[in-house]
């Protein structure tokens, strides 16, 4: 039976930015995009309003979706740390993912307080992210998109500034992955996952900056398939 691959976008998206490989498949996995509130066909749902409460309710999300199925999560930046979380309800409902991949981001006590937003304007908001990440959205730049966007992305942001990062180890094996050009996750930042687990953990890096994988999907998701 294939592991479903339960993929978190990062700050500012939905699960469209996976779907182009939800019918990407073999004998080893499975893509599954988790959509969360507040974006996309999601649009009339409230944001979460705390870390917390995004966990449990994408915990519920991918229960659901699993539908009993293996799983792992795999998330992006703002992403891998809610699938963090999200990985730590689950072990405590008896329902652990097989496998935590966390990509382009930082170990969680390293995002509490990086960037506060609730006092920002949208114009802040977008410069801070440019200059954070070393990567200037195009949606940023178009007056409609940079509309839909910036709410979404500040929401995101938002929960980050009162976070607290939960301190136990995962009793699941962790793989942090890297743009090899990434300005904001150094590969010292992210060998700093593996105080994150009690499994084993490895580090991989990949060809390209902080966005890598908007290029790269078929090396990505090779490289996960691999590791399942």
């Amino acid at each position: 039976m294939p592991t479903r691959i339960m993929c978190l976008p990062h700050a500012g998206a939905g699960a469209s930015v996976y779907r182009p490989w939800r019918d990407h498949g073999s004998g080893a996995v499975r893509i599954t995009p988790v959509q969360l509130p507040g974006r996309e066909e999601l649009f009339v749902e409230d944001f979460y309003p705390t870390m917390t409460r995004a966990a449990e309710g994408t915990a519920a999300r991918v229960l659901a979706a699993a539908g009993g199925e293996p799983f792992a999560l795999f998330g992006h930046s703002f992403g891998a740390v809610l699938a963090y979380e999200t990985a730590h309800v689950l072990v405590a409902r008896g329902a652990p993912p097989r496998h935590l991949v966390v990509s382009g981001a930082l170990a969680p006590p390293r995002v509490v307080g990086r960037m506060p937003v609730s006092g920002l304007d949208d114009d802040q908001l977008a410069a801070g992210v440019r200059d954070m990440i070393g990567y200037d959205h195009e949606a940023l730049r178009d007056p409609d998109l940079r509309e839909l966007l910036l709410p979404v992305l500040r929401a995101d942001m938002v929960l980050l500034e009162d976070y607290r990062p939960t301190t136990r180890p995962l009793p699941t094996p962790i793989t942090a992955l890297r743009g090899a050009d990434d300005v904001m996750v150094s590969a010292a930042a992210s060998r700093e996952w593996a105080d994150h687990t009690s499994e084993r953990f490895a580090l991989l890096e990949l060809p390209g900056g902080h966005m890598y994988f908007t290029e790269a999907f078929p090396l990505l998701w090779k490289t996960v398939e691999d590791l399942l």
